[in-house]
């Protein structure tokens, strides 16, 4: 079977396309840019989600101790109360530098005084480490957060606490410093403490 007629093609038809207009690419680089706009929002709101999950307040991250946003930072140090301590996070908010301790578990009605002394060790170290004194530190549980006021009178019963500490340490035999039974009964020493109560 044979096929007849003409293949050829007409000179109009062997012209190559004419180039597309200016209205083309305006249109092109409206399109990219609502698509990065539309990316930069989708990244700031998953950002945010995170950040209060996390506890943080809003701010500047500069400071983590969390091994999911990289590298553990150095922890902060004062040589002369011999002190180390390492925050989950520190936060610049208007200039100031503000600890964040994230707790896991259950959360309390009011914030535990081992949480708060260290929440006030942290704000103790970021003033001798950045001559900055942080108005508050943030403890962050699952269901709540606490400011706590870095006030002279918790700077002063820290310090305190800190003395009792060195005393205590080079005593054998120290007593224990409450009568709380549900204390012992979270105390990580209960194994071997001679003085528990439950």
């Amino acid at each position: 079977m044979g096929c007849s007629g003409d293949f050829s093609r007409s000179p109009a038809e062997s012209t190559p396309p004419e180039p597309l207009g200016p209205h083309w690419h305006s249109m092109t680089s409206l399109y990219i840019a609502l698509a990065i706009l539309l990316i930069a929002f989708v990244l700031f709101f998953i950002s945010g989600r995170q950040r209060r999950l996390a506890g943080l307040p809003g701010g500047r991250v500069v400071y983590t101790d969390t091994r999911t946003w990289g590298a553990v930072e150095k922890p902060l140090f004062d040589v002369q109360l011999g002190l180390t301590g390492k925050p989950d996070y520190l936060v610049e908010q208007n200039g100031k530098l503000i600890p964040v301790e994230v707790k896991t578990g259950r959360t309390p009605e009011a914030p535990y005084d081992s949480h708060i002394f260290q929440v006030a060790v942290y704000c103790l170290l970021v003033q001798k480490t950045y001559g900055k004194r942080p108005p508050h530190g943030i403890i962050h549980y699952p269901n709540r957060d606490f400011a706590v006021d870095y006030t002279p009178a918790l700077e002063s019963a820290l310090l305190d606490l800190l003395s009792a500490i060195r005393r205590d340490e080079h005593h054998s035999d120290v007593k224990r410093s409450h009568e709380d039974e549900q204390r012992c009964r979270h105390c990580g020493f209960r194994k071997v403490c001679d003085q528990k109560l439950a």
